[in-house]
This record gives C-alpha cells, structure tokens and sequence, in this order.
C-alpha cells in the first residue's frame, strides 16, 4: 500500500501482488515500478523488533533477484541494517533500495499511510476586506459585534 501510495504500480488493485509464502523463492512480493509496467521491483519485508538485518540476508534477497533476473529491490525491515548490509547493497551493480524501520515510518507519515490525524490546527489571519477607510473606531466595533 505505501508503494503505491507513493506512485510505484498502476492502479492499487493491479499494481502489485504478494508472493511471501513458503517456497516463495526469497521474494515477499512484486510492484509495477510505473504505471505501464515497464520494469517490476521485487520487494523482501523483514518484520523483526531487535534483530539487525545483516549482509547475509541482502545476499539472500540479491541472489532471489538474480533468479528472477531482475534489476531492482527494495529490502524493508521495521528494524534496522548492520553497516556491512549497506555497503554490501551500496556496492551491487543492481539496485537495492534498504528501507529501516525509522525510514518506513518516516515514509508512513509522510504518506499517509497506515496512520490517522490525532488533532488539527486552524492557523487564522486578518480580513483586511473586513476594515475599509470609511470605517470610524465606532463603527468598527459595531461590525466585530455582529
């Protein structure tokens, strides 16, 4: 949903689909990368609380696109990267896109996705159509009075 909030895909209904499942070939799903389709990117999401995402697991998901023979990926964990997983991904001739947790929810908010609005503010402003030169201290305060 971010992704194509974010203008990755077609529309949301054929933009993308999920392959994570058992034997999913290291590939938790797909997305249109514009909305002709011209290039798809593959997408791995690692859910884990603590546990930092390491070199071996971009190696994994590097080598799942290789067997799809693709260019791209975006890796997205809600924890975080190990040093050697960002420069391993910033060194691949293929593309890598690592999104941590900081920056997923950073995307989220800036999006609008998966979060609501607690509270608002009006910020408000002078009418100056309100007060024309005719207008006497008297008959300003009438006008404020209405």
């Amino acid at each position: 949903m971010l992704l194509t909030t974010m203008g990755y895909g077609g529309s949301l209904a054929d933009a993308g689909r999920a392959i994570g499942k058992t034997g999913d070939g290291g590939v938790d799903g797909v997305i249109k990368e514009d909305k002709l389709g011209l290039d798809l990117l593959y997408i791995q999401a690692k859910r884990w609380d603590t546990a930092t995402v390491g070199s071996p697991e971009i190696q994994k998901f590097v080598g799942a696109l290789y067997g799809k023979k693709a260019k791209k990926g975006i890796f997205i964990t809600t924890s975080t990267f190990s040093k050697s997983a960002v420069e391993y991904a910033a060194g691949l001739e293929s593309k890598v896109i690592l999104i941590d947790g900081a920056q997923l929810a950073e995307l989220m908010f800036d999006y609008g996705v998966g979060v609501s609005t607690v509270n608002s503010y009006a910020v408000k402003r002078i009418d100056s159509d309100f007060f024309s030169e005719e207008d006497e201290p008297l008959g300003l305060a009438e006008k404020a009075a209405k």
